[in-house]
């Protein structure tokens, strides 16, 4: 076999017992690997509760991790998620991916439950399970001073140790990875810690063909302008979507109550760079520049990030934001939830969130030691029901919208109601072209025809997250030359049509899955601020509430397109086209 390993080892903790076994080629080649295998191994597993020692979290890395194709590294965990009850996964840089490769697996599936925390370690075919006691407690920092630079890791910190329901993981590059809660859903099976070194190759059927996919892949990068001009990532890394989010008046501000900063020029990508002297730090194979670090080594923040922990909390201390996203990355907390509990409790409390507030909460929430504290680490809908108010809860399924106003894109509002783990701006990608005009440029004031261009957005990101590869090169490189780079490497004859055939199949299964769960069309919505509240226009730009009509209408026209239901849920005609099984 090329490409993939075509094995799998799954974890018994409550068993102490690893088990290897074999992935069938033909499963590999329909779900490719990553999101897609990840889902394929829980969709009959998914009704288990989250913390049910007999629930499933599937690591699955892609067929191109390992291998020479840009930007391939990604693991993918899957899991049911412990903030929204609803599928969930979660992308995760660094090393591990391409080190699970290299060790001779392209999956870990965990279940069960171990008493005391363990270590995942995998190494050259073997999975062992080591004690992990010596790193309770510590966070991101003081865990990689712990295991060094030789292994692929990925960690709970203290933030998914105290129950945090939106802690992240920490990962080798320093970073809190992901988003639903896989933190607290990986500590919840008494997990610390899961390593990987290998010493193996992943085995490539046509290097040549393979080099050329990549060469293609690497020159149509340094051509965007988006990837690498000066004024996009390459001079400013993915920060540099503040300064377009503010020019088209769609900056999530104060809890969404505005859609403009007044003070975005004192916390933009510009300032940024001027105040910390960033470098590019690209993940492992990338050759990217989204990632920033300053000159001591120190993660900034990315364009969510820094939005929410200024904009959205109306702060102007651009500092205390990099604190605050660093506290973050140590803690194990998703920064855009983070922030957004912040932004809930400052609506309904009408505290000042000064730089010295921030950073206190931010504590109290990693730590759990307080009342409050406890609250606001259920997460922001959580804690606005327990106020009585969840209206002033920006989120779709539970999860917290990302740093877009979606009054300002109407394929991007869709993409967030339709999503199927809740608000993610990158599901569905339409930022592309609604804001960026890459490849053709839509009209983002109108729901016409974002039906079936969010269904084909999101079919090719599952695509995508499923062959491991990160989103942003998709500014620049399209499904083709991906296809082409997994031919080379499979010897399969993949296509990007194919491709697009296996992320509709890999999309529609997470639809059957969180209809399991109970979810309808009454999960696919938006907050009621949006419909009825206008965002910040100008002189010269109208910001207006989106009509509720005309959403419906088209969330109505994405069913049809997608083969759902008039109220959302799967059929078993389109689940059979798909060779999937749905029975209502």
């Amino acid at each position: 076999m090329h490409g993939w390993i075509g094995r799998a080892a799954r974890v018994d903790l409550g068993r102490g017992r690893v088990e290897a076994a074999d992935i069938a080629r033909e499963d590999l080649e329909a779900d490719l690997g990553g999101r897609g295998l990840a889902g394929r191994f829980l969709e009959n597993r998914i009704k288990s509760a989250w913390d049910d020692p007999e629930s499933w979290i599937a690591l699955c890395a892609g067929p191109l991790a390992g291998t020479a194709a840009p930007g391939a590294g990604l693991l993918v965990a899957g899991f049911r998620s412990p903030l929204t009850g609803a599928w969930g996964d979660a992308a995760l840089g660094g090393r591990l991916g391409a080190q699970l490769k290299r060790s001779g697996f392209d999956a870990l599936f965990i279940t069960g439950r171990s008493s005391e925390w363990t270590a995942l370690v995998v190494q050259d075919g073997e999975v062992r399970l080591e004690p992990a006691e010596d790193l309770a407690g510590l966070d991101g920092e003081r865990i990689a001073s712990k295991v060094g630079a030789s292994a692929g890791w990925v960690a709970v910190g203290p933030a998914a140790e105290a129950g945090v329901r939106f802690a992240s993981l920490v990962t080798d590059a320093g970073v809190a990875a992901g988003r639903c809660g896989v933190g607290l859903a990986l500590a919840a099976k008494g997990v610390k810690i899961i390593m990987a070194r290998g010493a193996g190759a992943v085995p490539v059927h046509d290097p040549v063909g393979l080099q050329e996919a990549r060469e293609a892949m690497v020159r149509l990068t340094n051509a965007s302008p988006a990837l690498r001009g000066r004024h996009g990532f390459g001079g400013y890394g993915e920060a540099a979507l503040f300064d377009l989010m503010d020019a088209r008046r769609m900056t999530p501000t104060c809890n969404f109550r505005a859609t403009r900063f007044d003070h975005a020029a004192r916390v933009n990508a510009a300032t940024l760079k001027r105040r910390f002297d960033p470098v590019a730090s690209p993940c492992p194979g990338c050759h990217g520049a989204c990632v920033q670090t300053s000159r001591t080594g120190e993660a900034l923040p990315g364009f969510d990030a820094l939005s929410h922990f200024t904009a959205l909390l109306g702060n102007a201390d651009l500092p205390a934001a990099v604190q605050a996203n660093t506290l973050c990355n140590r803690l194990g907390m998703d920064p855009i939830s983070a922030a957004s509990v912040l932004a809930c409790h400052q609506e309904a409390t009408g505290e000042d969130m000064t730089p010295e507030r921030i950073l206190s909460l931010l504590r109290a929430m990693g730590d759990q030691d307080s009342k409050l504290g406890r609250s606001l680490g259920q997460g922001g809908l959580a804690y606005a029901s327990d106020l009585g108010r969840p209206e002033i809860s920006m989120s779709v399924k539970g999860l917290d919208l990302p740093a877009c106003d979606p009054r300002g894109a109407y394929g991007l509002a869709l993409g967030y109601a339709v999503s199927s783990i809740g608000g993610c701006r990158l599901r569905a990608n339409t930022l592309g072209h609604e804001i960026l005009r890459k490849p053709v440029a839509t009209d983002r004031f109108s729901f016409s025809g974002k039906a079936r261009i969010v269904k084909l957005g999101e079919d090719a990101k599952a695509a995508t997250d499923s062959l491991s590869a990160c989103g942003n090169i998709f500014l620049a490189a399209s499904l083709e030359e991906y296809a082409k780079a997994l031919q080379a490497v499979t010897g399969s004859p993949f296509t990007a049509q194919r491709l697009m055939a296996a992320g509709e199949r890999i999309c529609y299964r997470e639809r059957i899955m969180n209809a399991k769960l109970g979810f309808n069309a009454g999960r696919d919505d938006l907050p009621e601020r949006f419909f009825i509240q206008p965002g910040s226009g100008g002189p010269e730009l109208d910001v207006p509430a989106i009509d509720r009509q005309a959403f419906l209408e088209a969330r109505a026209r994405y069913y049809r397109v997608r083969g759902l239901d008039e109220s959302g849920r799967p059929t078993a005609e389109t689940a059979g086209r798909l060779g999937l099984d749905w029975r209502p």
